[in-house]
């Protein structure tokens, strides 16, 4: 909320999904005064939350920040939008820091996304979904969160968007997101498994044929993050 709410960027449309959650969220939002959408209900999961607030959405660009991440700083949504003002950009994503989820300042991981290419999927790459904003009108028309799937419905969207129906990403070279450790798909190692098995069946629902190692390499690849 903090950090949406020092962004320098005025046209800012903030939609908060909560799931009936008991942890005190409603009374927390209710202390900010920056403009924002609140439903809370009941829904099937993260994702499903996900595709409320793309339905909900009225502005042309739509970016997704879960409860553990936030902006770095006051310009990311000015810097995105400034890349939006160019018509031929579809898709936008940058950098990404882990940090230790008692301790923001200690930064555990670092993902540095790098110039775009598809080709990239092919050898275990994915751009950090919190860093990913699109033009609404493409959720339109190519379709939201698989809710089939339960930790990586972010990779098989944007294998879909990306490779599939070959929208160009315009990377933005800038740390704009932190995220907190303990994400979903890596909280346990059998989490991590049904991750893996996920990010293959991805493939399959867009009719892809991956290399046989772009499954085992992409968590590979995280290893490399621990040494940026």
């Amino acid at each position: 909320m903090n950090s949406i709410g020092m962004q320098a960027y005025p046209d800012v449309e903030h939609i908060i999904v909560d799931g009936c959650s008991t942890d005190n969220t409603l009374a927390i939002v209710s202390n900010f005064s920056h403009n924002y959408k609140l439903v809370s209900e009941e829904d099937k999961g993260l994702y499903d939350a996900m595709n409320k607030g793309i339905s909900m959405a009225s502005g042309e660009v739509v970016g997704i920040l879960n409860g553990d991440d936030f902006y770095t700083k006051s310009d990311v949504l000015s810097k995105v939008a400034d890349l939006f003002m160019n018509p031929a950009v579809m898709c936008v994503y940058a950098d990404l820091d882990y940090v230790d989820k008692n301790d923001i300042s200690k930064v555990v991981r670092r993902w540095r996304a790098g110039a775009y290419s598809s080709q990239k999927f092919f050898y275990g790459w994915m751009p950090p979904h919190p860093t990913f904003f699109v033009r609404r009108n493409l959720y339109e028309k190519y379709g939201q969160f698989d809710l089939r799937f339960k930790s990586a419905a972010d990779y098989e969207l944007m294998l879909r968007f990306l490779v599939k129906h070959e929208l160009q990403a315009t990377y933005l070279p800038d740390v704009i997101v932190k995220m907190r450790t303990g994400g979903q798909s890596n909280v346990s190692i059998r989490n991590r498994w049904r991750a893996n098995r996920e990010d293959r069946r991805a493939w399959d629902v867009n009719g892809l044929t991956p290399y046989f190692f772009t499954i085992p390499l992409k968590p590979l690849r995280k290893l490399i993050q621990f040494l940026v």
